[in-house]
């Protein structure tokens, strides 16, 4: 982390534009806050990506509260549709205060926590499979330049996360989204806080997922409910673990509904059950 921070922090002068590629689903959590820092009051290009996957509402609700900083514009898009991203040349040479494209190329330099969709994006702006993509976060090794046209390249940074957060709430949203190695966080931990936040904030799509008809109010009795609805119990006993790791593949893959993990100036409380 420290290395690619510096590595950063050195083509930072070089760099016209920066792009912040975010999961739609927590914006917040996946963002790194050392890129606020590092980039001074460059321009800035916000992408919010699986949208589909977010809850729509919320998404606008990020949209207008993230365009607010300085030289800021965000982006929503979805990987279904690549209309939008393939906007983004343009947008980028737009906020450029590099007009002289005739020396050289707009530089834009792209960056994201692992997992966010950024390699698969890189693909669709250079037209090809230039950048390794896949559903493990760091597939991203080394920095690596991408000529998009001939008047933008795309400057690709390792999948950048900071060394934990002392906000227990944004490790756990990081690692429901995906962005954090399944091997941080038990799966039966990590299911729980799940059912815990959809308790909350989604409780119909909840129910309607798993056919529950009744929904306990503690998470640890829903996972119970859920265990035995999906033949996740050996004898008597639930499996937590099988259970927690179908709940947390359930959510990723958007089967729950569209989902949000946070909201602007709005906080949840993990309830320890």
């Amino acid at each position: 982390m420290e290395k690619a921070r510096k590595k950063v922090k050195e083509i930072l002068p070089s760099v016209d534009v920066v792009i912040e590629v975010l999961d739609a689903r927590c914006p917040h959590s996946s963002t790194n806050p050392m890129i606020e820092k590092l980039r001074g009051d460059k321009p800035y290009l916000k992408v919010l990506t699986k949208t589909d996957l977010a809850d729509p509402q919320i998404t606008d609700t990020w949209q207008s509260n993230l365009s607010q900083a300085l030289n800021t514009e965000v982006l929503p898009i979805t990987t279904l549709n690549t209309k939008l991203a393939l906007t983004i040349p343009d947008r980028v040479c737009a906020m450029s205060r590099h007009q002289a494209v005739n020396i050289r190329p707009v530089a834009a330099l792209i960056m994201g926590v692992p997992n966010v969709g950024k390699s698969t994006l890189i693909n669709t702006l250079v037209g090809r499979k230039a950048a390794g993509v896949g559903n493990e976060p760091a597939v991203t090794k080394a920095q690596q330049k991408y000529r998009v046209n001939a008047r933008l390249t795309l400057i690709d940074s390792p999948g950048m996360t900071w060394p934990g957060s002392k906000d227990e709430m944004i490790n756990y949203r990081l690692a429901a989204s995906g962005a954090i190695r399944d091997t941080a966080i038990e799966y039966d931990d990590l299911g729980l806080f799940t059912v815990d936040y959809l308790l909350q904030r989604y409780p119909e799509a909840l129910a309607k997922q798993y056919q529950l008809s009744d929904l306990p109010e503690q998470a640890i009795h829903t996972m119970e409910a859920i265990a035995k609805k999906r033949g996740c119990v050996k004898g008597k006993y639930v499996d937590y673990t099988r259970v927690g790791e179908l709940i947390v593949r359930e959510f990723r893959a958007g089967k729950i509904g569209r989902i949000s993990l946070e909201e602007p100036n709005v906080s949840y409380a993990f309830r320890d059950n």
